[in-house]
């Protein structure tokens, strides 16, 4: 068990982890393989949406639930993943997850129309949602806790480069081959992951006992999160696009969201055998983690959907090439993990997660004052790999920190709802990039039309200028003219555009700064034995 330091440092005990006779590197790995699929297929099908509308016959709107529906289910999932795991057994549900999310992608690649790709999208993403915490649960449990860091640093690397090479891949095979490749791929990894994993897991002592004290099945709160998540997520994905609460769908699911939750929370908290330990946030390191990791969320997804969208929509990149722009990034990120695992047993977690919180708010401040449309594509580059520092310093010592203290019966339940904040933050980071940028467009907009008019300075010259460069191109006086007014707003458009994108960068920087302070909060959790054991 855990034994806890006088002052605000908590040392972790040596116990050692529970492998079942196997290799520890060999079952890390083994997870990590069925967690990198599942996090790459958030992303992956992204860029092909306008080829199923196509293939489908369906509109752009329509095919954005391809999207939608994954996330809903897989976010349902989450937090209630620890205790199915609890439940049926560890291995047996994490195969589960495995079989269902191979299985659905084969169907959602065979789906002769939109209706079922969206049914087999919602499949998949409820085998999903129980890959990647059970995953980390797994490592907690095989690695004893002054190994646990390094452990975690394999984890990161799926979690943090799937996202960064899923446009890229995706675009790739969509271009090359077809978008049904895009679910295809997952079916021989998703075999050789059921293979090995039968070969490699097994369920931890606590585990098996913990599992014969359950007893019923609390529907009420299975209920009220899938519900509550549910509604949430369609919010947060659809807000935007139904012009938030100006919809009264958007308003609908709102309040369902907010009533299920609370309701959720207050049924949990009273509840003897919950189907989520809310009263872990009881335990300040915990709680002061849920909320670093997500923002972690909303910073990771949002950059990665941020800096590739301004590529090609104001640099006139390609999908792939645009996601080349984040590659040399997730590069570093996994030279850098490892380093990171070491330094947690050297200085402990808290200078390393202030460390990288600083990194990230510099580096997303910077870029909010340097995107430009004319940037070329190596500094293009260095943005991204200067996130990906930060990034680097955060992922490991945060998911360090939120297990110290806690009993070893309580991973799996630690891992769903850690794994839910980091995915919710990615949802609430997506829905900040478009919506900031959609609004303060059309502010920038404003505010710069408003000072171009004739007899402004500088704007009659300048429309005078490009009309008569087009007239010199051959064009007749009455065409140059209207092209010049077409050119002079296109370009305002781009800066209005780029604004926004500036705007963006600096409420993401804002975040991250906040959380410099919040680290102070947190004990400090040392990845090494503790001292006199």
């Amino acid at each position: 068990m855990s034994s806890t330091s006088r002052g605000d440092s908590i040392q972790i005990s040596p116990q050692e982890g529970f492998t079942g006779g196997r290799n520890p590197w060999a079952i890390a790995l083994t997870v990590t393989l069925a967690t990198f699929m599942e996090v790459l297929d958030t992303s992956i099908a992204n860029v092909s949406l306008p080829h199923i509308a196509g293939n489908l016959s369906v509109s752009q709107d329509e095919s954005t639930w391809v999207l939608t529906s994954y996330l809903v289910s897989n976010a349902i999932v989450l937090p209630v993943s620890g205790w199915f795991a609890t439940k049926f057994g560890r291995k047996r549900f994490y195969m589960l997850c495995v079989a269902m999310f191979t299985t659905s992608s084969l169907l959602c690649g065979l789906a002769p129309n939109l209706g079922l790709l969206i049914f087999f999208r919602v499949l998949q993403g409820l085998g999903g949602g129980g890959l990647a915490p059970n995953e980390q649960a797994i490592l907690a449990d095989t690695f004893p806790p002054h190994k646990r860091a390094t452990a975690f640093s394999v984890y990161a690397m799926a979690v943090i480069l799937a996202p960064a090479i899923g446009p890229t891949l995706g675009g790739f095979i969509t271009d090359h081959y077809s978008w049904r490749w895009v679910f295809f791929i997952n079916v021989p990894v998703g075999l050789l992951s059921l293979f090995l994993s039968n070969r490699m897991l097994t369920d931890p002592p606590h585990l098996v006992e913990a599992k014969k004290r359950m007893s019923g099945i609390d529907y009420v709160g299975l209920g009220l999160i899938a519900l509550g998540l549910g509604a949430l997520e369609l919010v947060l994905d659809k807000g935007q696009e139904d012009d938030w609460f100006n919809s009264s769908t958007i308003v609908a699911f709102s309040v369902i969201a907010a009533v299920a939750l609370i309701s959720f929370v207050l049924w949990e908290w009273n509840h003897k055998r919950p189907v989520v330990d809310i009263r872990l946030f009881k335990n300040r390191n915990f709680a002061v983690s849920n909320v670093m990791m997500l923002v972690l969320g909303m910073t990771l997804y949002g950059s990665t959907v941020l800096l590739p969208q301004y590529l090609q929509i104001w640099m006139g990149y390609s999908a792939t090439d645009a996601g080349m722009a984040l590659s040399p990034g997730a590069l570093v990120f996994v030279g850098i993990t490892p380093v990171i695992g070491w330094l947690v047993s050297r200085v402990g977690t808290r200078p390393l997660i202030a460390f990288g919180f600083t990194v990230l708010a510099v580096a997303l401040y910077h870029m909010s004052h340097t995107l430009y449309p004319g940037i070329d594509f190596s500094t293009a580059v260095w943005m991204r790999i200067s996130l990906t520092v930060g990034l680097a310093f955060l992922f490991v010592p945060i998911n360090t920190v939120v297990y110290a203290g806690v009993p070893p019966e309580k991973n799996n339940s630690v891992s769903g709802i850690v794994n839910l904040s980091r995915n919710m933050g990615g949802d609430i980071g997506i829905a900040l990039v478009t919506t900031v940028i959609a609004r303060r467009s059309q502010v920038h907009h404003e505010q710069i039309v408003a000072h171009l008019f004739p007899g402004a300075q500088g704007f009659s010259a300048k429309l005078s200028a490009i009309a008569q460069a087009l007239q010199h191109a051959g064009m007749s006086s009455v065409q140059a003219s209207k092209q010049a007014y077409g050119t002079i707003y296109r370009q305002v458009m781009q800066q209005a555009q780029t604004l926004a994108y500036l705007d963006t960068l600096f409420v993401f920087a804002c975040f991250a700064a906040l959380m410099v302070p919040l680290v102070l909060l947190t004990s400090q959790a040392r990845g090494r034995p503790a001292a006199g054991h």
